[in-house]
């Protein structure tokens, strides 16, 4: 988490809650949620952005079946209030902040036999089906909060450019998963999961990115690996993130990620390497499912340039450690080619 000169957190149980928006048109206050099981081979992510000053509400919702299907869908609702955090059948309820949190589920999911499909958001929801779907989980906290509200040192609140901004307030942790989901009629367990889950709050524009690669693994209970990459340059740090042993966290010092793209530059694999001041690291994933989703940059007559998230479902392993997890790769695309490609390729 970038921390601009002089400023420095804080974070109450409070925050776990929505926030008065400010008057920025762009304010955004979102959580997301991943739960994998491993043993059942089903994974998921779900998302609600509330941008009450514009309106409406962002609903995702991606689940990944045993078999390779996706359902999938996006939603956006309208809205006139960020007193919750619920839109389009999704809602998210805190238990108990820091610690216990409720996602439900009930609507429809277009049901993809090819993922990549995604790809022509339009085509695709004309081709495939959409089917009846209800999530019901259960999540627990079983690492610290990482994370807060950027303020100045004195407590006061931090001058930002809603222009420019991704966040004011920005929150992660690991999870363990419990509940349910059933998908056309078929329900599938999800156990002993393990997941993970953000929340950010202020003032977000979409393509403050160029691109950044994010890696949230929980691999148990007491041990999970996140490592961020975001351009080197400017204001962002290029590498982020913390390692959790036995309920403690290791910030990350130093780390680096190799991907093996396909042709068409969709990741299939990758091995990361995160160095922590207790240890190094190295965890490889092999890349299992893949949707890929598209922003187009607003305003830009230039369709041959656009936004392109690639959400993975993967195969992680470190050390004896073995999970599913999540792979979430940001880029502006240029004719096909991802920015981090060309800005990471050897001179």
């Amino acid at each position: 988490m970038y921390m601009p000169p002089n400023t420095r957190l804080k974070l109450y149980p409070q925050d776990e809650y929505t926030h008065t928006p400010e008057a920025a048109g762009n304010y955004n206050e979102s959580m997301y949620f991943n739960a994998f099981d491993s043993a059942a081979g089903i994974g998921l992510w779900v998302r609600i952005g509330n941008r009450p000053n514009e309106g409406h509400a962002e609903m995702s919702c991606c689940v990944y079946l045993p078999d390779g299907r996706v359902g999938f869908m996006f939603g956006r609702p309208q809205i006139t209030h960020n007193r919750e955090m619920a839109a389009a059948g999704m809602r998210f309820e805190v238990v108990e902040p820091f610690k216990r949190l409720r996602v439900s589920y009930e609507g429809e999911l277009l049901l993809m036999d090819d993922p990549m499909a995604m790809a022509d958001p339009s085509s695709a929801f004309k081709r495939f089906p959409k089917v009846a779907a209800t999530i019901a989980l259960e999540f627990e906290g079983v690492s610290p909060m990482h994370g807060g509200e950027i303020v100045n040192l004195d407590g006061s609140r931090w001058a930002l450019d809603p222009e420019h901004a991704v966040y004011r307030g920005h929150t992660e942790q690991n999870l363990a998963v419990s509940g349910h989901v059933t998908i056309a009629g078929t329900r599938h367990e999800l156990r002993n999961g393990t997941g993970y889950r953000d929340k950010s709050w202020g003032p977000r524009h979409w393509h403050s990115f160029s691109w950044y690669k994010w890696l949230p693994v929980t691999f148990s209970r007491d041990f999970g690996v996140l490592l961020s990459i975001k351009p080197k340059g400017g204001r962002a740090l290029p590498v982020s993130g913390n390692v959790l042993r036995n309920g403690v966290y290791e910030p990350v010092l130093d780390g680096r990620i190799e991907t093996d793209y396909d042709s068409a530059y969709v990741p299939r694999g990758l091995t990361a390497w995160v160095k922590t001041a207790q240890g190094e690291y190295t965890v490889t994933g092999r890349v299992l499912t893949t949707v890929p989703l598209r922003h187009k940059l607003k305003g830009s007559p230039d369709l041959r340039r656009y936004t392109r998230i690639t959400e993975s479902m993967t195969e992680y392993r470190c050390g004896e450690h073995r999970v599913l997890g999540m792979t979430e790769y940001c880029d502006v695309m240029e004719d096909g080619v991802p920015l981090s490609v060309r800005e990471e390729a050897p001179a």
